[in-house]
């Protein structure tokens, strides 16, 4: 499995709420968030790890390039508008086939990560598998649809009757996303948002696959949340 990680943000809440280090450097047990990134997905068989972080994050350019990782790490060091335009420029980058996409403040456990990777890993059916959630924690998330298959039918900004799960943040997919994130691109749309409705609207078919609870780092208040959560 090919992995990837938009780091691009800025993390200018955090910075706001005096939180010292850059985002992906905020560290969850002992380990940079990014670290423990890399090392979970390590440890579910990586071929290669993509990573895109924006010109401003010196330190966490330098902590990567410290690195000495036994598949390839792709680095791309870019500043973009969107998550969306970062995965633009890791579709440069990520090896052909199969790949997983997560952001770097996205907070799992290794355990439940590692069954979604292995669904998806033999899973001949679907052109991508996203990682959905019963636990609302983002400030505005993203609701998925879903049919009795648990088909992704539709994103919607905003909850309605029977909604049940969110975006967790991870997105296993194949490269057959990239035509799509082309055309988003040339087209001038924005938002990671915009290009998963963009999937299902050209027709790719998606799973959705159901975590338990995932968290995200946004505030200085998360990052006890996040420990208190990986610590149960």
């Amino acid at each position: 499995m090919n992995y990837a990680i938009i780091a691009a943000g800025e993390g200018s809440r955090l910075a706001q709420e005096g939180v010292a280090k850059p985002k992906p450097l905020v560290e969850l047990q002992g380990e940079p968030m990014i670290g423990r990134l890399i090392n979970i997905m390590l440890r579910c068989s990586a071929e290669s790890i993509s990573i895109i972080v924006n010109e401003r994050m010196t330190e966490v350019r330098e902590y990567l390039e410290s690195l000495d990782l036994p598949v390839p790490l792709n680095l791309v060091v870019k500043s973009t508008p969107s998550s969306m335009h970062s995965l633009w420029h890791l579709s440069r980058v990520i090896p052909q086939g199969k790949f997983c996409l997560t952001t770097v403040d996205t907070i799992f456990r290794e355990e439940d990560f590692k069954g979604y990777i292995d669904a998806f890993e033999t899973d001949d059916e679907h052109d991508g598998m996203w990682a959905v959630t019963p636990f609302v924690d983002d400030e505005k998330p993203l609701w998925v649809d879903v049919d009795d298959q648990m088909t992704i039918t539709a994103f919607r900004d905003k909850r309605w009757d029977g909604a049940r799960y969110v975006s967790g943040g991870v997105y296993a997919m194949t490269d057959k996303a990239f035509a799509v994130l082309d055309e988003c691109i040339e087209q001038g749309v924005s938002r990671m948002r915009n290009f998963q409705r963009a999937l299902v609207k050209t027709g790719l078919h998606l799973q959705a696959y159901s975590i338990d609870k995932i968290v995200d780092v946004d505030h200085a208040g998360d990052i006890a949340t996040a420990e208190d959560f990986l610590a149960d």
